[in-house]
């Protein structure tokens, strides 16, 4: 083998992005090129009466505008191209194309709206009274198959929840295991809390700007997206063209964290617009529109009922999650937040009752660790509490909760590959030095005052089903043709080497393919759950394995005997008994294109998606194709779990944090790229902070209005908010359902550190617990000064 896989190199776009040579949508430009921008909605619910733009066109150096009757409309409550009802503060109404983007935004300011305001919500349980506004003419949440619908809870629901509590109505979806009543009767403490979580923005580093020109037919599309092939269909699809007419390139994306995951209509607009101006269409998006355009994580209103036994095992659970959705279909946030009780707690009863309510804020979708780490950030404080009234340490009560290789997940309870969590805390424990932290824990220092916190999370991190393709040239080059998208985190690159790897080639010979549809990229999965690492090590493995044997057979055929009789080294297939008789790739590159078939790419296999069944076509006859779907065993489903340790200093005077210390550890299988996955663990504690303590949403509930536009007003934290140096590690205990050990970590990285910051400013002020996110300095003044906070027990969306 040659010997690839767990240690550090350099990706090959590295250079490109140090020295500014990388090409991102925005920077591409073409002769003719009109520059496009949006009009977007003022009011958070409004229905477009009419449009009067004979000023704007009238001005020179406008060429077009595009408006939602020229586009395709979306089914049911989706994301819009362009829309004759906004939902939200921020969602286009129509585009304007010019010479120049100034000239574009002086027009889009002499257009003039006719506007009918409609009714909005910002607040899911006003929302749900008995009369409240719903967030869509035609209803207030969404249900599987029946699209919008209308569901209000009674006043004798609300009336039956005391004050600060969650009322509990009808819920929309539910499921149970176990016994809760036996449970909680044989629970020694039983917690009963109300918790908020914020949403937040994606607040993605690089703007969702698109380029795009059509030629002979085809429209060719740059773009930033954290998925190269998963979203190819999707994008077709909102332009109105096959996927076989689509040119989709996109080598870089400056961040997307779940929101560029998916195909997203926005990007579609300069393709439309270039249709009907037949010139390229550059549209780039600023970082204010972003804000709106760019996603965010659903809020959470939810109660949870956890019954403890002495040893702190816990016996039930009882949770109901009201979740803010914005205005579309959004995500499935508070499910997934469910399984993730189910998983990292282990409760031995289990029910979950969840309502998603529509709301006039930013669309809402998958964010980083999308549920999972709002349930992180409410249920690991209260481990905290109830260790507290046992007499336990707060590393122990997760011990002894933590899964095993035989727990089971979810609703169904089905099984998991493997779980190291326990080993993630007792290895994190001793390397934070845990025992001798806690003796600090309340130490004061004039205004300041220690403490500690430990925090953990999850997520599903790993499918199959996928294919694979490589292609051995004549010049002997190993060319790995990927469909992984390059969202940052160089999983791209980290995965394909275990095609290098199982071909046992030079890394210096070998160059991965990808970011250009027309060059030949294969079907799989889009990068976002922490999926790339297990499910793209084993497409690229089955796509090599398949590229062995052809190797073997084609050596049979050159040089006698059967393939059995050959193997692979040092870039050769080489008969075993004698190794003088071999062929070197380059030879056997070339014998492949002569032999033809399946060993050229001429016959490939049935099971393979047509966009890889396309991409073999277009190289057939340049080499020996490898290529296969990934048709291995996969028994269950694929857990990252991790855990954090922090150390702050809390101001008792300002309400300040200073982050001391802290330690993330991974249960993330067989580590690839022992430097890509240090800044997965170091950056998704970053982003963790910011959820704990600083980035929400805030929503003027009157107007409908924000009021926490762009990096500065939304907050997430900078580097002067963070430790300078973080530490972390990894159990590195190898998968065995993947080929090569490897599974996922990127989501639970978030909500481990923001989970453990918040047990730690818990911990600081004495267990003190507030049950809501994000916890910022007024909060805690309120507390030192045993004052009311000045926010309602259940609000949402608010300073």
């Amino acid at each position: 083998m040659a010997d690839l896989l767990g240690k550090n190199f350099t990706p090959p776009d590295i250079h490109g992005k140090v020295t500014g040579r990388a090409k991102y949508a925005e920077d591409f430009r073409m002769d003719g090129m009109l520059f496009c921008r949006l009009l977007q909605s003022p009011m958070p619910h409004c229905r477009v009466l009419g449009i009067d733009s004979s000023a704007a066109l009238a001005m020179d150096g406008v060429v077009a505008i595009l408006t939602a009757d020229e586009v395709p409309e979306q089914p049911g409550p989706a994301n819009n191209i362009l829309t004759n009802e906004p939902h939200f503060v921020g969602e286009p109404i129509l585009a304007v194309a010019a010479i120049t983007e100034t000239i574009a935004q002086n027009a889009i300011e002499a257009i003039e709206l006719d506007l009918e305001p409609l009714p909005f919500c910002v607040d899911p349980l006003e929302s749900l009274q008995p009369g409240g506004p719903n967030a869509r003419t035609d209803g207030n949440t969404v249900v599987e198959r029946d699209g919008v619908q209308e569901r209000k809870w009674t006043e004798a629901d609300f009336a039956a929840a005391a004050e600060g509590e969650l009322p509990m109505g009808e819920p929309g979806t539910e499921w149970s295991y176990g016994d809760i009543d036996a449970g909680f009767a044989e629970a020694s403490i039983i917690l009963d809390e109300t918790f908020v979580t914020a949403g937040t923005s994606h607040h993605s580093m690089e703007p969702r700007t698109a380029m795009a020109y059509w030629q002979n037919g085809k429209c060719y599309l740059h773009a930033s997206t954290q998925s190269q092939s998963f979203v190819h269909p999707g994008i077709a699809e909102y332009i109105g063209v096959e996927p076989e007419n689509l040119v989709y390139i996109a080598e870089y994306c400056g961040g997307g964290f779940g929101s560029k995951g998916g195909a997203y209509p926005l990007l579609s607009i300069p393709a439309h617009m270039s249709r009907k101006t037949q010139r390229p269409v550059l549209m780039r998006i600023s970082r204010a529109e972003e804000y709106f355009l760019g996603s965010a994580r659903p809020g959470f209103q939810g109660r949870i009922k956890m019954g403890f036994r002495d040893d702190g095992r816990i016996t039930a659970v009882d949770v109901y999650i009201v979740q803010e959705n914005g205005p579309n279909r959004g995500g499935g946030d508070m499910n997934s937040a469910a399984s993730a009780i189910s998983i990292v707690y282990t409760p031995l009863n289990m029910r979950y009752r969840g309502i998603s309510i529509l709301t006039n804020t930013p669309p809402r979708g998958p964010q980083r660790g999308p549920g999972q780490n709002q349930m992180a950030t409410a249920v690991e404080p209260l481990l905290d509490k109830a260790a507290r009234q046992l007499g336990l340490d707060q590393v122990a009560i997760r011990h002894i909760n933590a899964p095993t290789h035989d727990s089971l997940y979810g609703s169904s309870r089905g099984p998991i590959t493997s779980a190291y969590l326990r080993e993630a805390l007792e290895q994190g424990a001793e390397l934070f030095g845990w025992e001798e932290r806690r003796l600090r824990s309340g130490q004061r220092d004039g205004s300041k005052v220690r403490g500690v916190g430990v925090g953990q999370a999850f997520h599903s991190a790993g499918s199959s089903g996928f294919d694979g393709l490589v292609r051995i040239t004549p010049d002997g080059k190993l060319h790995i043709h990927s469909g992984v998208g390059n969202l940052g985190t160089y999983s791209y690159a980290s995965t394909s080497r275990v095609a290098a790897e199982v071909l046992d080639c030079r890394w210096e010979t070998c160059e991965i393919v990808h970011g250009d549809s027309s060059r030949g990229l294969p079907w799989t999965l889009g990068q976002f759950g922490s999926n790339t690492s297990f499910t793209m090590t084993r497409t690229n493995f089955a796509a090599a394995t398949d590229a062995v044997r052809k190797l073997k057979e084609i050596a049979a055929r050159r040089l006698g005997g059967s393939a059995s009789d050959y193997d692979i080294g040092n870039e050769t297939v080489f008969a075993r008994g004698n190794p003088g008789r071999r062929l070197t790739y380059a030879q056997a590159a070339q014998a492949a294109i002569e032999i033809g078939g399946e060993f050229s790419g001429h016959e490939p296999p049935e099971d393979i998606d047509s966009l890889t069944r396309r991409a073999v076509a277009g190289l057939a006859g340049t080499g020996l194709i490898g290529v296969a779907r990934d048709n291995l065993v996969q028994s269950g489903a694929v857990p990252a779990l991790a855990a954090g340790f922090v150390e702050i200093e809390l101001d008792l005077e300002t309400g300040g944090i200073e982050i001391l210390d802290y330690l993330g550890v991974v249960d993330c299988g067989t580590v690839l790229h022992p430097q890509s996955l240090s800044t997965q663990i170091k950056g998704g504690a970053v982003m963790g902070f910011g959820m704990a303590v600083s980035e929400r949403h805030i929503y003027d509930r009157h107007w409908g209005l924000p009021g926490a536009v762009g990096f500065h007003q939304a907050k997430p934290p900078s580097y002067l908010d963070v430790p300078s140096e973080m530490d972390w590690h990894a159990v590195d205990q190898p998968d065995p359902n993947n080929p090569v050990g490897s599974k996922g970590i990127g989501e639970p990285t978030m909500g481990c550190a923001g989970a453990a910051l918040l047990c730690a400013i818990s911990d600081a002020l004495g267990g003190h617990y507030f049950n809501r996110t994000p916890v910022v300095a007024d909060m805690i003044i309120n507390v030192v000064s045993e004052r009311a906070q000045s926010h309602r027990p259940l609000q949402v969306n608010t300073q």
